[in-house]
Order: C-alpha cells, then structure tokens, then sequence
C-alpha cells in the first residue's frame, strides 16, 4: 500500500472477529433456560431411543431428535457466544431463524412423539406382571413422555420468540 498505510477490516468486522464474551442475559432469560431444557429432555429422547431394540419408524423419531438435539445445541452456543452474526445471511435475522427452528423441531417432534406412542401401545403386551422376555415397551413409553416434553418446551419457546418479534424486538435476548 502507498505510505506505509495498511489495509483494516471496517470496525463492525474487527469486533464480530473479536474476543468471545459470554450473553449473560441470554443465559439466565426465558429463552437462555428453555434451550438448556429442550437439550436436556431432547438427549434423554434419543438416548433412551438408542439404547432399546428398536426398529421401523422408530428410526425417523431417532433421526428426528439427534437432529434437533445437534441444531439446538449450534443455536445455543452461538447465542450464548454473540457470534450468531458470522452466520452467512441468517445472522441478521437470528431471532426469525430461532422461531422457524422452534416450529419445524415442535412439528417433528409431533410426529416422532406420535411414532413412539404408536409403538408403545404395540408393544403393550409385553407390560403384564409376569412376562419374562426383553421388552422396549418401557423404553418406548419414556421416550414418548420425553418427545412430548420436547413438543411443548419447543413450542413454548417459539411463542416466546413471536411475542418478542411482535413487540418490535429483533435480538433473542
């Protein structure tokens, strides 16, 4: 460059690139505690899922919360950090993208905790005091309390973000 000027990125690209600092506000807000919430019972649905015999569409209930178990964990962490602004496009949108993310896991989570009520109403037979033989009827039933625990903590959530955005807020927290 001429006379010993050097090139800088403008001020708001130094500050997106800079030290990682914590949204305390993030943390311990609604939304803050309700992702902490949603991992939780979203980790207790696929594990107990993955530690049964399982077969069929119990597959897609799987997929559906590893699936939103590993988004919900990049959102939170990236809330929680401030750098949900170096995601190309989305970032300035971040609290639409939060609500969308929030109705489509309650849709599927709809449809998974569904699945697992069906297969634990087909597995019923196996609940009598004295059947001897290995059965997923227990596991089945858990994770179908956890996946609708995972319907409404979700949806809780996305209404919470739709009360912010109608009050003419545009950051999560």
């Amino acid at each position: 460059m001429a006379e010993g000027r050097e090139k800088r990125p403008p001020p708001q690209a130094r500050a997106v690139r800079g030290a990682v600092r914590l949204h305390r506000a993030f943390l311990r807000g609604p939304l803050g505690v309700l992702r902490l919430l949603q991992l939780l019972a979203g980790a207790a649905f696929w594990i107990t899922i993955a530690t049964s015999r399982y077969q069929g569409p119990v597959h897609f209930a799987l997929f559906v919360s590893v699936l939103f178990w590993l988004l919900t964990l990049g959102l939170y962490f990236l809330t929680l950090l401030g750098k949900h602004e170096l995601v190309p496009v989305l970032g300035s949108r971040w609290l639409v993208v939060n609500v969308a993310h929030d109705l489509l896991a309650a849709a599927l989570y709809g449809a998974a905790t569904g699945i697992m009520i069906s297969q634990t109403q087909s597995h019923s037979y196996c609940n009598l005091k004295d059947y001897q033989m290995a059965c997923a009827y227990h596991a089945f039933l858990a994770a179908a309390v956890c996946g609708g625990l995972c319907l409404g903590l979700y949806l809780l959530s996305a209404l919470y973000g739709c009360c912010r955005r109608y009050q003419g807020e545009q950051e999560v927290a």
